[in-house]
């Protein structure tokens, strides 16, 4: 299940928040690897170090996880953490299972209030599926040049220390992002809570934010199946928004690029976790890619995503959203554009349509 390797670290590479990319030259000559560490939770690996590594993504070749990853450093340990508050264990029972203090927890400075919220009043969540929608749905937010308090509560169903996107910390760097929440498995925000539910409370009542965005941490995981998707999860968290007095905004995934035929038009994904497992209703924004994009004929991409779209109808509010104007914001962007490796260029309707949600979000925040 696990592929070990050893080696010494040779350099330091980029840093952000939370990571460091290292060159490490494997033991007996077997090359060298870029590899990830999280310095909270092994420490700060330097040039000479020994480390452990995990390289099972790396020898599967997985896109998101292309890294070796370090485990420890076994010859320079970090020291134990000052004693304090937090009872939570997060990736529970596993080798690198990491303690933190609980937005929600009894030790929290916050718990009082968390234990009697049960309302976001209306607050406008914008759920997508793809970790890559995060930069286009702020882009969209910002398009009509407002710049609302945007907390991003990421779900455990991609990577779970959230240091692992190279996108928070640059939408955090630029002012964009505000404050992120780490719920379930998943740790490394802001604040940390159990459940969506009251990660998504902790997002409007302790960071004060009048927009959250939904989605699972990079590193997407499907099957092919109808059900074996890790955004499955994005149905769950509209029923969640919905029971705690949210106004769910769903985005749709949207690709004209895939070269899978499930996820062109209106994915697969997006129809199964909004058609089947969301039920209660949402804003669903249909993007007017028509306003954009050069290819306007009959039965093109635009149409296509419309007709997709029809069948979510039934349960849910369709709300079209013109396009004009959101090529330009997503220039802006301070996180790079990419989602299952194509930029802007070679897939644009995969950006605009979570920033056509950020736009429809952004006009629910102006009311009636």
């Amino acid at each position: 299940m696990i592929r070990w390797r050893a080696g010494e670290v040779v350099s330091r590479g980029r840093a952000w928040p939370g990571a460091v990319e290292l060159q490490v030259a494997l033991e007996g000559g077997a090359g060298t690897v870029r590899a990830l560490a999280y310095p909270q939770l092994v420490g700060d690996p330097l040039p000479g170090d020994r480390v452990l590594l995990n390289v099972s993504a790396l020898e599967l070749g997985l896109g998101t996880g292309g890294y070796a990853l370090v485990v420890a450093l076994p010859d320079r340990l970090p020291v134990d953490p000052p004693p304090g508050p937090g009872h939570l264990v997060k990736a529970r029972y596993s080798p690198t299972q990491a303690v933190v203090l609980g937005v929600d927890e009894q030790d929290s400075p916050h718990h009082a209030l968390l234990a009697d919220a049960d309302d976001l009043g209306g607050m406008p969540v914008v759920v997508a599926d793809l970790h890559s929608a995060l930069p286009a749905v702020l882009a969209g937010l910002r398009a009509g040049g407002a710049a609302p308090a945007v907390a991003y509560v990421m779900t455990d169903g991609g990577a779970l220390p959230l240091w692992f996107s190279r996108a928070v910390a640059a939408l955090r760097a630029a002012g964009w992002l505000g404050a992120s929440v780490t719920v379930g498995q998943a740790y490394g925000g802001d604040v940390e809570a159990v459940t969506l539910h009251t990660g998504l409370l902790a997002a409007r009542h302790v960071l004060g934010a009048e927009v959250a965005v939904v989605a699972q941490g990079p590193g997407n995981l499907g099957t092919g199946t109808r059900w074996g998707f890790s955004g499955v999860a994005a149905g769950e968290a509209v029923n969640a928004v919905a029971v705690l007095g949210g106004r769910p905004v769903a985005a749709l995934r949207v690709s004209g690029a895939d070269p899978r035929e499930r996820h062109r038009g209106v994915s697969h994904h997006s129809l199964t976790a909004y058609g089947r497992v969301a039920l209660a209703p949402a804003d669903v924004v249909v993007p007017r890619l028509g306003d954009v994009l050069a290819d306007t004929r009959p039965g093109g991409l635009a149409d296509r995503v419309l007709a997709d779209a029809t069948a979510l109808g039934a349960r849910h509010r369709l709300v079209e959203v013109p396009c004009t104007g959101l090529p330009e914001a997503l220039a802006a962007s301070p996180a790079p554009l990419s989602s299952m490796g194509r930029g802007y260029a070679a897939d644009p309707a995969a950006f605009l349509s979570p920033a056509a949600a950020g736009r429809h979000a952004a006009a629910l925040l102006l009311g009636p």
